[in-house]
């Protein structure tokens, strides 16, 4: 089994289907109505788009102000320049007649576009020069710049100012001229009208404006790019789509009980649920887990990796004494090897597993063997008939239907749970095909209510223990000619109360020897030859996983007696 890396075109993590912008119906659980499932992408787009706009408005709007701010200054620069430059031409224009003077400044003023008038009064406020030569010769009445007297007088020979003239609000640069004595001769004043800035400033803005028009245009089409990029690299799938199948599936990895640990072809955890951790001992530490992670990963995911071939059933033991099955899983994407996923068992469950269905093959032995035991009751009944003694065959019948009866009422009286009461008749009545009476202790009750215990984990330790002691009764039967069969007896008992369980198996075999009584619950060990063993440990291991505690009383040829205590707080927990 491999993962491939990639999602089908019609897969969907709830049930869905793949958005080509409309909305879709899901099944699973909170999806039965229609929504829309571009619902992520789409405030992933507006936000992009609101961020791109208020910047670039922004931006836009200070570029503007620095501009305008800069094209004053460009503005007042240029009047002072061409101040500067009409004062320098007026020198060497002194001794023309007044025709030739004012040609020549039109010509100057035709050159100089960014400059609407341009202004030359002598000294005594008389206009020598006019860009509207209709104003040549008229006296200058308009507001009287602070220049100074003599030249030299002032580091600064330019006053820039804003002021009102015939030719409306404008912009006005004034600059004295002095003779060749340094007296003061007179002043030059260069204006641009405030219609011709305020053009300026207008284009300035509608440029930006376009600017920004542009600009979040294209921001639009790259949004719209970005988004269906995004959707790409989600496998065709809507981000919010994609976000519920990651969170469904996190859960579903989060929930089962087996462990998983995946990694990138780099080696890098990219993903350890809960149980991977607790199997690993490394719960709580974040740095732990990735720790114990990353060394677990190194040991079994390397090979997947570099062979790209799945392996299946690995053991291996843990700290802590946990027994693991390991499978490692590449993880392909476009026919390469993208990734390694191991998949941990713990063995306990199996184990556990192997108990619960050791405990149903024990109810069916023991059917069994009440069904031989059976047969074996209408053989002597047959008999009796065939010779005719018809009235012991019926008290036969009468004196077995008695103890039946009694057996069973008894049994189905004290013992509430129907798998553990079909277990008990069935090894009384293998008890008795072995000929060993099968012994019920006064008071006997079990009362499922009292306790919470699995009914297979019940069957599981009293069929073994009593398994047990009807094999040690037949073992010395076996090895003491001596031993009497009346003493074959086999006590049982099981007792609860609210919170508590004591069950008890004791037998009249050969007991336990003192050298070996330390090896009982050890795996493997017994005295009944190979392949044997087993089920001791089974049943204490099983009685410990419930938080119980078995222990055992013996005697040499006296006989053995095994209990079995449970206790649970009221919270049911053991």
């Amino acid at each position: 089994m491999q993962y491939n890396g990639s999602m089908p075109a019609g897969e969907s993590g709830i049930n869905g289907s793949r958005s080509t912008g409309n909305t879709g119906s899901t099944g699973g659980a909170g999806y039965g109505k229609k929504r829309s499932l571009n619902t992520i992408r789409k405030e992933i787009q507006r936000t992009h788009l609101f961020l791109i706009v208020v910047i670039t408005i922004l931006l836009s709007v200070g570029g503007a102000y620095i501009n305008i701010n800069a094209n004053a200054q460009a503005f007042d620069q240029s009047l002072q320049n061409t101040a500067d430059l009409i004062s320098r031409l007026y020198s060497f224009t002194k001794g023309l007649e007044r025709d030739e003077f004012t040609g020549y400044f039109n010509s100057i003023c035709r050159e100089l576009p960014d400059i609407d008038v341009i202004s030359i009064v002598d000294s005594g406020n008389i206009r020598i020069y006019h860009t509207n030569n209709a104003l040549i010769g008229k006296p200058y009445d308009g507001a009287m710049p602070d220049l100074p007297l003599h030249a030299g007088d002032s580091p600064s020979v330019f006053h820039v100012v804003d002021e009102t003239g015939p030719s409306g609000p404008q912009r006005r640069t004034y600059c004295a001229i002095y003779d060749g004595s340094g007296s003061y001769a007179g002043f030059i004043m260069t204006i641009i009208l405030k219609t011709s800035i305020h053009s300026a400033t207008y284009k300035t803005i509608l440029l930006f404006i376009a600017v920004t028009v542009a600009a979040i245009l294209i921001e639009i089409l790259i949004s719209g790019t970005l988004s269906r990029r995004i959707k790409q690299k989600l496998y065709g799938y809507e981000p919010d789509t994609f976000s519920a199948m990651f969170t469904i599936r996190d859960n579903i990895l989060e929930s089962i009980h087996d462990g998983i640990i995946a990694i990138d072809d780099e080696k890098n955890i990219q993903f350890i649920n809960r149980m991977a951790k607790h199997i690993l001992g490394c719960e709580g530490d974040e740095k732990a887990s990735l720790i114990g992670g990353r060394v677990f990963a190194e040991k079994f995911l390397c090979d997947t990796l570099k062979t790209g071939e799945s392996a299946f059933g690995i053991r291996e033991k843990v700290e802590g004494g946990a027994e693991l099955l390991i499978d490692c899983i590449p993880i392909r994407q476009d026919g390469r090897v993208k990734g390694a996923v191991a998949l941990l068992h713990d063995r306990t469950e199996y184990t556990r597993l192997m108990e619960d269905l050791s405990g149903t093959k024990y109810l069916v032995d023991s059917m069994r063997a009440n069904n031989h035991d059976f047969t074996n009751k209408l053989h002597v009944i047959l008999g009796l008939i065939q010779i005719g003694e018809y009235d012991k065959a019926v008290s036969y019948i009468e004196n077995i239907s008695l103890i039946q009866r009694e057996t069973l009422s008894r049994v189905m009286h004290s013992v509430d749970n129907p798998a553990f009461a079909a277990l008990l008749i069935g090894k009384i009545a293998r008890a008795s095909e072995c000929n060993v009476k099968f012994i019920l202790k006064e008071g006997i009750c079990f009362k499922g209510a009292d306790i919470q215990l699995p009914s297979e984990a019940l069957v599981t330790i009293a069929g073994n223990l009593i398994d047990n002691a009807l094999d040690a009764m037949n073992m010395q039967l076996t090895l003491d000619s001596g031993f009497s069969p009346s003493a074959r007896e086999l006590t049982f008992g099981v007792f609860t109360k609210p919170g508590e369980l004591l069950m008890s198996v004791r037998d009249r075999g050969c007991g336990i020897a003192g050298d070996i009584r330390d090896k009982v619950f050890d795996n493997g060990f017994s005295t009944k030859g190979r392949g044997r063993g087993v089920g001791l440990y089974h049943t204490k291991q099983l009685v410990e996983s419930l938080g119980g505690s078995i222990s055992f009383e013996s005697q040499a040829g006296a006989g053995t007696c095994f209990m079995v205590n449970f206790r649970q707080n009221q919270s049911g927990k053991l």
